[in-house]
């Protein structure tokens, strides 16, 4: 867990309304970031070269991009992804949460630092755990609300709700800045993610979520989403900070 001082801050209340079934249910959302470093072989040089040429051909990542990668294909070039997946899940069952990637979604992914979001609002039912794949470039996994700041490197592992805001900037600044990801700049990032469930037991409990804690507003609600201190926001995208919606 990432227990550095923080700056002291009043904390907004943020409720996340999430698919369960066939039904919406009410959560907190946690401010709580797992953290470590796991021994990953670095991606041999053949596989590399062709997410290079999928991110310049395909992708076309602009500043603050987040885009899937193709996996199927990456595997047939990547002998050590076993031993990536199984690094993580060490990790994962040493914090308390036994074969829990087993059971979850993987997909790849690519990012040129990522302007600040979240994810509450098609993944609430989820917490994400992120494997980076990339070598330190000079960025931060950066959550705004709490002041927390992630350096990532090759083997850098995160477990974070899916509800609390979170982008990928510069080290040393303070907000997501276009002008930080210039087009001569190496800063993409490749990652693995895995979706968690949030009802699972272990996960819940690793990020301390509660549950149900607001049914009436739950029960009138069609659609996933994140309340901030008992209005629906969203976060702006350059500095991290909540908003009401228009």
């Amino acid at each position: 867990m990432n227990d550095a001082p923080q700056p002291h801050r009043v904390r907004d209340l943020l409720t996340s309304y999430f698919w369960s079934g066939d039904v919406i249910r009410s959560r907190s959302v946690s401010d709580i970031a797992l953290t470590g470093t796991v021994d990953v072989p670095m991606p041999p040089a053949r596989l590399l070269a062709d997410w290079e040429r999928e991110i310049a051909s395909r992708l076309v990542l602009e500043p603050g991009d987040v885009e899937v990668m193709p996996l199927a294909r990456a595997l047939v070039r990547w002998p050590d992804y076993k031993l990536c997946v199984q690094a993580v899940s060490d990790w994962t069952c040493e914090l308390g949460l036994p074969d829990v990637l087993a059971s979850s979604d993987v997909a790849l992914m690519a990012c040129r630092g990522a302007r600040y979001h979240h994810d509450g609002a098609q993944y609430g039912g989820a917490a994400f755990c992120n494997l980076f794949m990339s070598e330190d470039k000079g960025l931060d996994l950066h959550f705004p609300s709490t002041g927390y700041r992630i350096p990532l490197t090759r083997g850098t592992a995160v477990i974070f709700d899916t509800g609390q805001p979170h982008g990928v900037i510069q080290r040393g600044s303070t907000g997501f800045n276009v002008a930080d990801f210039g087009p001569d700049q190496d800063c993409t990032q490749i990652f693995l993610t895995w979706e968690l469930p949030i009802e699972d037991a272990h996960v819940g409990k690793a990020l301390e979520v509660t549950f149900d804690i607001d049914r009436s507003i739950s029960l009138q609600l069609d659609e996933e989403q994140v309340w901030v201190n008992g209005a629906r926001a969203i976060v702006c995208p350059d500095s991290g900070q909540w908003r009401p919606v228009d």
